[in-house]
């Protein structure tokens, strides 16, 4: 930061020379000087200039280049009872304002934070983020945040401003009903919605937000529970039988665990229960054959061509199978051995 001025005791120039990248606000240390008529002032790009004069706000200097006179600060004329203009020296507080963007601000919630949802009633979570602002109102952000700090750094504002987003956030979470685990299913859904809700918050302060992230939500224990049983359960294609398959699939794959013998028995009878059934009706349809008849012969209550099924083929499949699952591990001994009798004794 600079300020150029000449040896009399006068200010000349007034301009901010940038050496602090994260200084939002700098007042002139004008030493009690006064500013002499016809003195220049600059103003940089992304930079805004503030006169004030006995506490009020005299005017607002976008980038360029001034030569401060009674036409290049009518208000503070006024303010002054300057009605013809002025040759004498005048004194003014000078601030001056970087407008520029500045980036990736964090915040989050301190502590967690209590939303009502649908599914799981009155549940407390956290969420941590950032953000983008600038100043877009320097009177605004004058007189509703800053002060008269004769400086003030983007550290300061964002240290101040973390407490203040994290309520703002669960009102505009309860505002925009999204459910509980939708927050964690898609973010960028819910940076989108969100963003126009926490807008006016900073609005108030002449500040506008250009980007306001949700980067990650954790949810509490019994939620992230159930998120991921559902999550495994929709990896399993058959519908009606999914919460079967998917707890039978999990106790096969815990080695060692009490109930995968159970699992594993289940899972060789529900591959052979169709099997079985055809085995039980192939002995009826052997008992009952459908006659054939030869178009060459006249009489048709002697047929001379009888298809006879005894089911033999299918049984036979269905002992390979077994036998498959006893190599397999899948099935003790004694399973096999029930089951291969069973199969036996119905050819």
């Amino acid at each position: 930061m600079g300020l150029a001025t000449s040896k009399l005791p006068f200010l000349e120039i007034i301009e901010w020379i940038e050496h602090d990248p994260n200084v939002m606000m700098w007042k002139i240390a004008d030493g009690d000087r006064e500013i002499k008529n016809g003195a220049k002032l600059i103003v940089r790009d992304s930079q805004k200039a503030m006169f004030m004069n006995e506490g009020k706000i005299a005017d607002i200097f976008d980038s360029g280049t001034f030569s401060l006179t009674t036409q290049n600060i009518p208000i503070l004329s006024r303010l002054r009872g300057w009605k013809y203009g002025f040759e004498s020296p005048f004194k003014a507080d000078v601030y001056f304002f970087s407008v520029k963007q500045f980036v990736n601000l964090k915040w989050g919630t301190a502590s967690p934070i209590i939303l009502r949802d649908a599914q799981f009633g009155q549940v407390r979570l956290r969420a941590f983020g950032s953000y983008n602002i600038r100043i877009v109102d320097v009177g605004r952000f004058f007189k509703e945040y800053a002060g008269t700090h004769p400086q003030l750094t983007i550290f300061e504002f964002e240290r101040q401003l973390r407490d203040f987003i994290a309520p703002r956030f669960g009102e505009a979470m309860a505002q925009a009903g999204i459910p509980l685990l939708d927050t964690a299913r898609d973010l960028s859904e819910l940076n989108a919605r969100i963003q126009p809700l926490i807008k006016p918050y900073f609005d108030d302060f002449g500040i506008e937000i250009t980007q306001f992230t949700v980067s990650s939500i954790n949810l509490p224990e019994e939620v992230t529970q159930y998120y991921d049983k559902v999550t495994g359960m929709n990896m399993v294609g058959d519908q009606m039988d999914k919460f079967q398959q998917f707890n039978t699939a999990v106790a096969i794959s815990q080695e060692g665990n009490p109930a995968q013998q159970g699992a594993q028995q289940g899972l060789a009878m529900g591959m052979l229960v169709n099997g079985m059934d055809k085995a039980q009706q192939a002995p009826a349809k052997a008992a009952n054959p459908t006659p054939e008849v030869n178009p060459k012969s006249e009489k048709t209550d002697k047929p001379e061509n009888v298809t006879k099924t005894d089911g033999t083929e299918d049984i036979a499949e269905k002992l390979k199978q077994v036998k498959d699952l006893f190599e397999k591990g899948l099935i003790d001994e004694d399973e096999y051995k029930s089951l291969k009798s069973n199969l036996i004794s119905r050819i």
